[in-house]
């Protein structure tokens, strides 16, 4: 197993790279310029030197370099450096990948929004993985029930009912009618005792209660199909024919045989956490990543979409490699050396 994640690191590093290039070269050649909104009064000469001072009259291939050396390399030791507090270099002259908006290191942007991401679809998908295991077992052992078909009937509502309806929904409930909870997120808000601790809560709630039932939707109905093909088994009549009881054969056998597809599903929705929820974030104006990515499309903000698309692409191969490493631990059949 060690060897095989060695040689899966190994390869990710050249797809990794093909990647990148892949999405540098598409917004790149992307009609846009940085310029663009200024008012008309600017001349163009003055025009001309702003698109040089952010490097646009290098050559494709450099600029692509000097990218990959400032996301690759420099940003790393920045990090360094902040968590150390060791000094590598001289920071003051070491390049940093910038907005062209704000002018700001498209890290540190990204830093700033990633609290409120976590926050609201971490906790999401976490209560989305907790909650649809138990329901997709149940539902499977139980086939056929009440506890079944009132189960799938509620998934394909929350599979298939649009998240920004669901959202609506929700703040007209419990917002306007009820008043139970705020429409809107606070992204200022801080959490420093018990009282602002219940007010993070109470605002998170709509947006959390949003992206669990859709997330919940799809998992547990892949646990259910799998809970299912593994119960008609025959190692199950023979573990029933030798006396096992039966939470054993369904809760050690039948459910870890069941969660081997399911681990490939959860494993490539966790990137989508740090990607953020666009659709529900823009309703309940939570001000994360996916907001963040909206406004830098709109805005043309080329360096910050391709860093955000490419931090998301290296996520899903981390999470591949995951997901490959947990098969080994599931089923001891599996073998990569």
């Amino acid at each position: 197993m060690f060897h095989y994640t060695l040689r899966r690191l190994f390869f990710a590093i050249p797809t990794l790279l093909v990647i990148s290039f892949i999405i540098f070269a598409l917004l790149d050649l992307a009609p846009n310029d940085p310029t663009g909104d200024l008012p008309l009064t600017i001349p163009p000469e003055v025009r001309q030197q702003i698109r040089e001072s952010l490097g646009l009259d290098q050559p494709f291939f450099i600029r692509y370099l000097k990218w990959l050396q400032q996301f690759f390399v420099n940003e790393p030791l920045n990090i360094i450096e902040r968590m150390t507090g060791w000094q590598i270099g001289n920071s003051a002259e070491r390049l940093r990948v910038r907005s062209w908006a704000t002018r700001s290191p498209v890290v540190d942007l990204i830093v700033e929004r990633m609290p409120q991401t976590l926050w609201v679809v971490g906790m999401s998908y976490l209560l989305a993985v907790i909650i649809s295991i138990p329901i997709g077992v149940i539902s499977a052992y139980k086939q056929y029930s009440i506890f079944d078909q009132l189960g799938t009937f509620i998934s394909m509502i929350g599979f298939s009912v649009p998240t920004f309806f669901t959202g609506v929904v929700l703040i007209v409930v419990f917002s306007s009618w009820l008043q139970w909870f705020p429409s809107i997120y606070d992204t200022n808000h801080r959490v420093t005792d018990w009282s602002s601790f219940v007010v993070q809560i109470k605002q998170m709630t709509l947006p959390v209660l949003v992206l669990t039932l859709y997330n919940t939707s799809q998992i547990s109905r892949f646990v259910r199909a799998s809970m299912l093909d593994n119960l008609n088994q025959d190692y199950v009549r023979t573990a029933r024919a030798k006396g096992v009881k039966e939470n054993v054969i369904l809760l050690v056998h039948v459910l870890r045989n069941s969660l081997i597809p399911v681990v490939t599903v959860i494993a490539l929705g966790v990137p989508t956490i740090f990607s953020g929820a666009i659709i529900t974030e823009q309703i309940f104006r939570v001000n994360g990543l996916g907001q963040l990515l909206i406004i830098a499309v709109q805005g043309a903000d080329i360096p910050l979409v391709q860093t955000l698309t490419f931090i998301f692409a290296v996520l899903i191969v981390l999470f591949n490699l995951i997901a490959d490493v947990l098969y080994g631990i599931l089923d001891p059949r599996i073998r990569y050396d």
